[in-house]
């Protein structure tokens, strides 16, 4: 009787409405502090003209947003998931543990999970509830000599997981990010004495002539061991990459090569500001979370089976990959001096590398960003199930596996993390623009909205008077010049998203277009 008393206590027929409007008071400031943080946030980023760090926010509001969806299908769908009922013979297969009784385990991790919660939810009821709850459904799916797909305990860990994943993944991408820009702002001093030294009019009239074997970034990318063997070469760009990754005739060389491609018309271009801009915007699609991640959730999830210690191998994929691309990278600066140095003895003026998506795999530089998503994702997603684990299930469980586990685990996860921030991110934000294209953040954000508004009315334009050119049943002529003009548009306004040199020009040096 007792115990039916406080099972109907716990619904919110008879609940106090105190306890009903403070807790709905507690939920509701936290959920307007948050907002208010992040509406701020947004604020203080637009004042600052960080256009792309603003639309990084608006892509966590979309992960937050996805969050709160997920959390209330689970919520809404609960009672109807502990009520789908499989055989019992389907139950005992791909297990992360060895079975145990029912009572033993669950008890065990629902008084670990209150002794942890304790300090936050005193004399809280949590435990009890899915307990009874949990002896609800079981009795429902034990009367068809079956049991329930998936439990009310099982199913509320499953919920806390998924939030942790999420918070652990953009928290570590804001880290990478902060870390790795901080590594290339301090890059600012080899631009500014750069420029400074081309704003010196004794060195731009002064005629020199460089001897390319002679050049540091010959020596340093070419005339070592890179010279003898391909071999070598990559095995050099393997472990350039763990210390001076790229050095001051690294950064000047592919500076140069760079303006002198993409705007020969501009020498004075700030290549250092445009790779922050640039990073800036890349920012905001490494921080979501894409639909192949989530299907490595699901296919980590079905393979997390015992004895297979699928949480050990699948940290080295991220480890893999971050030393693959980490050497794919400085082995594109090598191939840059290779072809420079096989044509040239000495040439007249500095030395220019010529950018090409050839170095790339597939011939795609983007390539490199996606690979960086899925290492910190992956990463983030191994650090996060650890952390998920100890606090839900405690050390000890089972699922937490050997300390000989354990523990290169968390180192590779530690290592990944700097590498990935103070030598992997910066190398991608220079490499990269080693391609044949350009990226739009090559223009100041005025003068992308400025390209971006002519191209649209542009082709509003064109499309209208080709319209009209149709319905009055013109020549061949007319109609042929209407399709010319907005194949025109379509080229100019795909020139600030692919590279066009003579739009650059214009455009940095008038200040936007007219």
């Amino acid at each position: 009787m007792a115990g039916g008393e406080e099972t109907a206590a716990t619904t919110l027929e008879y609940t106090p409405t105190w306890v009903v409007a403070a807790v709905c008071t507690v939920i509701v400031a936290i959920s307007l502090a948050v907002e208010r943080i992040l509406h701020y946030a947004g604020k203080y980023l637009k004042k600052k003209n960080q256009k792309p760090l603003f639309e990084a926010l608006l892509k966590i509001k979309e992960e937050l947003m996805l969050l709160g969806f997920i959390s209330l299908l689970l919520t809404v769908f609960q009672e109807r998931i502990n009520k789908i009922c499989i055989p019992k013979h389907l139950a005992n297969h791909w297990l992360p543990c060895k079975k145990q009784s029912t009572e033993e385990t669950s008890s065990s991790s629902t008084a670990h999970f209150q002794s942890f919660f304790s300090a936050f939810l005193p004399n809280s009821g949590t435990g009890r509830r899915l307990l009874a709850e949990e002896s609800a459904t079981a009795s429902y799916c034990e009367n068809k000599d079956k049991v329930p797909l998936l439990s009310t305990t099982a199913l509320h860990h499953l919920h806390i997981f998924i939030f942790v994943l999420a918070v652990v993944h953009v928290t570590f991408c804001a880290l990478t990010i902060l870390f790795g820009g901080a590594k290339i702002r301090q890059w600012k001093q080899w631009e500014d004495s750069i420029l400074k030294k081309e704003y010196n009019p004794e060195e731009v009239l002064k005629t020199k002539f460089t001897a390319v074997q002679d050049h540091a970034f010959i020596r340093g990318r070419f005339a070592g061991i890179g010279k003898i063997s391909a071999l070598l070469a990559w095995l050099h760009s393997f472990f350039k990459q763990f210390y001076g990754s790229v050095t001051k005739s690294d950064y000047t060389t592919l500076r140069l090569g760079f303006i002198m491609t993409h705007c020969r018309g501009n020498p004075k271009f700030n290549f250092h500001k445009y790779m922050i801009r640039a990073l800036e915007a890349d920012f905001k699609k490494v921080v979501g979370i894409s639909w192949y991640l989530w299907l490595f959730v699901v296919v980590f999830l079905l393979l997390n089976v015992y004895g297979w210690h699928a949480y050990f191998w699948i940290a080295f994929v991220p480890f893999i990959l971050l030393l693959a691309v980490g050497a794919k990278l400085e082995h594109v600066i090598t191939q840059l001096a290779h072809e420079v140095a096989e044509k040239h003895g000495a040439i007249q003026g500095d030395l220019v590398v010529k950018p090409s998506d050839d170095h790339f795999w597939f011939h795609r530089p983007q390539i490199v960003l996606i690979l960086i998503h899925i290492i910190l994702f992956q990463n983030s997603f191994e650090l996060a199930f650890f952390f998920w684990i100890w606090v839900q299930y405690s050390f000890d469980s089972c699922i937490m596996g050997k300390v000989g586990y354990i523990i290169p685990r968390l180192v590779i996860g530690v290592f990944i993390q700097f590498v990935c921030s103070y030598s992997t991110l910066p190398l991608y934000a220079i490499v990269t623009q080693m391609g044949s294209s350009f990226k739009k953040a090559i223009f100041e954000e005025h003068v992308q909205e400025g390209l971006v508004g002519w191209a649209q009315k542009a082709r509003k334009k064109g499309g209208l008077r080709k319209a009209a050119n149709d319905s009055n049943q013109v020549g061949p002529k007319e109609s042929s010049s209407a399709v010319v003009q907005l194949a025109n548009v379509g080229k100019k306004e795909s020139a600030m998203e692919e590279g066009n040199a003579g739009i650059i020009e214009a455009a940095t040096v008038s200040g936007g277009p007219k």
